[in-house]
């Protein structure tokens, strides 16, 4: 049940969590404007015009050493994902961000190279709303 009044719901897999350590980069998904969810995944066009990438701070990118369109390693536990970064102010330092609905695209080893964020997610409900937790994951990012 859910609390009518508001109260401090602590999430999972946040920069309190003891695999911090181990993945200190909280990966985050955000709606993709090529695509609604994964229709039109598939459309050439539209992955040529808006391509599938990581987006990083900066600062987190100068400490890996990776630059604009750099491929880079994705991964936690759950998976893996190679796809190239987009180095950005726009994302805060220590969250890094996939679009979401990329279609799975594993190779031999089942590594991504589509961006598929479902790679990296959990199943475990969220929290609070006890739905997709497609913004509570840690990962950590290498470049390839």
């Amino acid at each position: 049940m859910i609390d009518p009044l508001p109260i401090y719901t602590p999430g999972f897999e946040s920069y309190q969590d003891p695999l911090n350590k181990q993945y200190p980069l909280q990966l985050t998904g955000f709606h993709y404007k090529s695509r609604v969810h994964s229709t039109y995944g598939n459309v050439d066009v539209l992955k040529a015009a808006c391509r599938q990438e990581m987006w990083i701070n900066p600062l987190d990118a100068q400490k890996r050493g990776i630059h604009n369109g750099d491929k880079v390693r994705i991964f936690n536990d759950r998976g893996e994902v190679h796809i190239e970064a987009k180095v950005t102010p726009r994302m805060m330092p220590g969250v890094v961000a996939l679009g979401e609905g990329a279609w799975y695209d594993p190779d031999a080893k089942r590594v991504d190279k589509g961006g598929c964020i479902n790679v990296l997610t959990t199943q475990r409900p969220s929290p609070l709303a006890k739905g997709n937790p497609s913004h509570t994951n840690l990962v950590q990012v290498e470049k390839v």
